[in-house]
């Protein structure tokens, strides 16, 4: 039986009664000037910014239960902020409220090295644990391509460039603790590597978007850096034969490490953008992990696919510093495709289906921006057949506009025809809340709704994303 979220409408009662006890209790951490508040809406998308009434910045779980108590008191929106890079509204305020921001709780805990964890608070951003950790020859292998906090990369179930190898978020955290809308401290897991113990709470907030509590710390597993790393470029005559030499790479079995797709409207954007000097043709790049030996013969075997298919000259090297590079320009790929149309504006967006279906989707795709004429580099994370576009348009021109938004419904509803998903690792937010009943169901929708309705009655957390 569906279970209705209580509606939220902008509370202006309790907004101003609210945001003075917060100021008192907070002080200089409590801020409410419009820059401020303005840089904590929705910047990074073409999805309008809806600044929260006040922005607090936390620095201890026990600040993170007093915002919470004082809101709930007054019936008042709370929206966790970690350093704003997700792109689906995640932290707009569409009904006002207080955005929560934890980039000053970014304490490294503790690292356990011989269990491969660590535990951190929820401001850590990825770099600045690789950093910490790269003495020790650990890392964690996350990779969205921004610099994001790991508590808005569990909040987001974010994934990457490494996740064929090494998965998403949703594999990598090992347990949870957070605050709940009614102020508990809730703790998920125990740092074992594996439990029964009854329902898997830790991945119940994975994914969650800030809806179901308020994440303060989080353990983490961790992996050793291999003794080998090899890079790798292959251009190929088509996206087709790209995406299938994708596909006979993974059915083969070998454990490559990354594998991305630019097709060639994107190479262009990154030669200009990042001096790489690359053939415009759709290309994939590469990396392997392990031995001296091992990554040889992975980069040998995948040299030999791609020839099958139309692709090389294959290129590979050890050196860090054109890895760096190369990689650099791939988490680049954002900044160098607006450069292809200046003053444009990027709607960025992506789905991911069973790889067998990826080299249909992203030709389709493509033919579906020629037809609509629309200028949308493709890049993906296509070893787990999740690609991400970005439709550069004119805000100001209403048919482009429209066109836009024609092709990402068209977008989302291919994938999901392919038994796929509207979203692999951008979030529902507010962009797409509408696919979510048409990929899922309605009895797994209403479900969510149950248990949002459960552990926050009063729906402020985040109220407006993921559920109507």
């Amino acid at each position: 039986m569906a279970v209705p979220l209580r509606r939220v409408d902008r509370n202006d009662d309790g907004i101003a009664t609210a945001v003075p006890v917060l100021k008192q209790r907070f002080g200089p951490h409590c801020h409410t000037g419009a820059d401020m508040r303005r840089q904590h809406g929705h910047t990074t998308s073409w999805l309008a910014n809806e600044a929260p009434d006040a922005v607090v910045f936390v620095t201890t779980a026990q600040d993170v239960e007093d915002v919470l108590e004082i809101c709930r008191t007054h019936g008042v929106p709370v929206i966790a902020f970690g350093v704003g890079t997700s792109l689906e509204g995640h932290v707009n305020a569409p009904a006002g409220g207080v955005s929560v921001d934890f980039s000053q709780m970014n304490r490294i805990i503790e690292v356990q090295d011989e269990d491969l964890t660590c535990t951190v608070e929820p401001g850590v951003t990825r770099k600045q644990l690789n950093d910490f950790l790269r003495d020790r020859g650990l890392f964690f292998p996350i990779d969205p391509g921004a610099d994001a906090s790991l508590g808005g990369m569990c909040a987001t179930r974010a994934s990457g460039t490494n996740a064929v190898r090494y998965g998403t978020m949703r594999d990598n955290v090992i347990a949870l603790e957070a605050v709940l809308a009614d102020g508990r401290a809730l703790k998920t897991a125990s740092r074992a590597k594996k439990t029964s113990a009854g329902y898997d709470l830790t991945r119940l907030l994975i994914g969650s978007e800030g809806t179901l509590g308020l994440i303060t710390k989080i353990t983490l597993k961790l992996h050793g850096i291999p003794e080998a790393i090899s890079a790798a470029v292959c251009p190929f005559p088509s996206v087709e034969a790209a995406c299938n030499a994708t596909i006979l790479t993974i059915q083969s079995g070998i454990p490559v490490a990354r594998i991305e797709l630019l097709d060639a409207l994107q190479i262009r954007a990154v030669n200009a953008y990042a001096k790489l000097g690359l053939p415009e043709q759709p290309t994939l790049f590469l990396e392997f992990h392990g031995s001296q030996s091992s990554v040889t013969d992975q980069s040998e075997a995948v040299a030999a696919i791609a020839e099958e298919l139309g692709g090389g000259p294959f290129s590979f090297s050890t050196r860090a510093e054109e890895r760096n590079k190369l990689w650099q320009a791939r988490h680049d790929s954002y900044w160098a495709a607006l450069g292809l149309r200046p003053g444009a504006a990027g709607i960025s967006t992506d789905v991911c289906v069973p790889i067998s279906r990826l080299a249909e989707c992203v030709a389709d795709t493509q033919a579906d921006l020629e037809e609509l004429g629309l200028l949308a580099p493709i890049v993906g994370h296509v070893g787990d057949g999740n690609f991400h576009t970005l439709v550069l348009v004119d805000n100001d021109n209403a048919d482009e506009r429209a066109k836009a938004t024609l092709f990402l419904e068209r977008l989302a509803e291919r994938a999901l025809t392919m038994d796929g998903t509207c979203t692999g690792e951008h979030g529902i937010g507010q962009g797409k809340i509408k696919y979510l009943r048409r990929e899922l169901g309605d009895t797994a929708v209403d479900v969510m709704a149950a248990i949002k309705s459960t552990l926050d009655p009063q729906n402020i957390l985040n109220p407006g994303k993921i559920l109507s």
